[in-house]
């Protein structure tokens, strides 16, 4: 362990080095078995004799805080009492952040599960290719070893953006070429280099109400003013878009968070809406790997044909969101300024993953996993669908959803402050949902639950609604 021991303006230098390492000892910091630094070492790097640092070890051991151990060195000894060292005494900073960040709470919906989870955007982790992912990642890391070490491009590994090229084109009909393509860390990462290379300050937005809410957040920060647009059962309210709107972000394949599919007729009419306003479209395209129904519709990229669609797409719900990695696919004109972007902001992300990533898409092993994954929560989300509408029917009316990891239930009778207390009565009943009032932009709160299924077995789903039943009941 590299061990700091500040002399700048010190007399007593034995006497320094012996209080200084007494107290990272008592505070935990140096641990029980650690090996200090050897004292030629830390005479060195202190510029001083190496008497004066065998003098500071040799009251520690005298004093039980270390041992020696001859050919060996010096250790920090078991069982010294921890005092917890108290912040240094200072002034309270003159620093002040941006009035922008009062408004932004960090989520605590996944500080502690439930024993009834419902939480939308968990994919279930025991489905995680973990024997494949292990071996790729190796293969990687052995690959590392061998390869010339550095930062890489902005744009990401060649490799995972060729293989997630053919994937998107396979499985949702994108067409894109290797350099279309950019590697995020993930959705929000996505939008946050996107907003950057389309929108300045003071520029508007429109966004779904209600949507997801981090975005916003995101918008907000940036100074773009983030306009909310109404959704209904056939997906963005076109004709109820703003004039002087520079982009729009939507979710038309599953919308977050009513669970709605865009209508063929109303993608055509944003289509033509963003060409007579000169404006870009964000296409979040999150989890519609996962269908249980229906023929999918071409998504807005595809049907685009001037070039205003920007898709971006995300492996946080197919795979895990421990793996941190998304993708942006962009037309021609914006490739430069995305690649700058991503460079002047996060220059790029993990390339071990990358790689990793790569090879579990190419060799087919991606595929497999979704198609093992779309099976169970096929079986959860029917589960969830038919059971909800049988106990919860009074209570609730389910949106019809055949996409995704959730689907959204409005109330027939209840208010936003009735759904309120629904909710912290489910927190007692050690079960966790989503309240669809969260999620409202500007517009009236739609009140609600959502219920995701990603995180939650099927045999548990009916004891959970049943609980959640009784707490409607009560």
């Amino acid at each position: 362990m590299v061990i700091h021991v500040s002399l700048v303006g010190r007399k007593d230098l034995k006497g320094e080095v012996y209080r200084q390492l007494r107290a990272a000892i008592r505070a935990g910091q140096l641990r029980p078995g650690e090996h200090l630094t050897p004292s030629r070492e830390l005479a060195q790097a202190l510029a001083v004799s190496r008497s004066t640092v065998v003098a500071a070890y040799d009251r520690l051991a005298a004093e039980g805080f270390v041992t020696s151990r001859p050919g060996a060195g010096t250790f920090v000894s078991d069982g010294v009492a921890h005092v917890k060292r108290g912040a240094r005494t200072r002034s309270d900073s003159v620093l002040r952040p941006r009035s922008v960040w009062s408004s932004v709470e960090l989520p605590t919906v996944f500080d502690r599960p439930a024993r009834f989870d419902f939480r939308t955007g968990i994919p279930d982790a025991s489905l995680f290719p973990h024997q494949a992912w292990r071996r790729l990642v190796a293969r990687a890391l052995r690959a590392a070893e061998n390869a010339e070490r550095g930062y890489q491009h902005p744009a990401g590994q060649l490799s995972l953006r060729s293989a997630i090229a053919r994937h998107v084109g396979l499985s949702r009909g994108i067409e894109a070429s290797t350099d279309d393509i950019v590697i995020t860390s993930g959705t929000q990462q996505a939008l946050d280099v996107l907003a950057r290379v389309l929108l300045s300050p003071r520029d508007r937005i429109a966004v779904e109400d209600p949507g997801y809410e981090p975005p916003r957040h995101l918008f907000h920060a940036l100074g773009i003013r983030v306009v909310g647009v109404p959704v209904d059962r056939h997906g963005l309210v076109v004709d109820a878009l703003p004039s002087r709107v520079r982009a729009v972000y939507v979710t038309p394949s599953h919308q977050y968070p009513l669970g709605v599919t865009m209508s063929l007729a109303r993608r055509r009419a944003l289509l033509d809406w963003a060409e007579r306003n000169d404006a870009a479209i964000i296409e979040d395209d999150y989890d519609s790997e996962f269908r249980f129904g229906d023929r999918p519709l071409d998504p807005l990229q595809t049907l685009d044909t001037r070039g205003r669609v920007i898709y971006v797409g995300s492996f946080s719900k197919t795979l895990a969101p421990t793996v941190r990695l998304g993708f942006v696919v962009a037309p021609r004109s914006l490739r430069a300024a995305l690649q700058k972007a991503a460079f002047v902001s996060h220059w790029h992300v993990p390339t071990l993953t990358q790689n990793a990533l790569a090879h579990l898409i190419d060799s087919g092993e991606f595929a497999r996993h979704i198609r093992r994954a779309n099976r169970v929560y096929r079986e959860r989300h029917q589960t969830l669908v038919n059971t909800a509408s049988r106990i919860l029917g009074d209570h609730v009316e389910l949106v019809p959803s055949t996409t995704g990891l959730h689907v959204a239930a409005l109330a027939r009778t209840a208010s936003v402050e009735q759904i309120d207390a629904v909710f912290s009565r489910a927190d007692r009943a050690d079960l966790i949902f989503h309240r669809l009032s969260v999620f409202a932009v500007s517009g009236r709160p739609r009140v609600g639950i959502v219920l995701g299924y990603g995180a939650i077995p099927a045999e548990k789903i009916p004891e959970g609604l049943r609980r959640l039943c009784r707490c409607f009941d009560h």
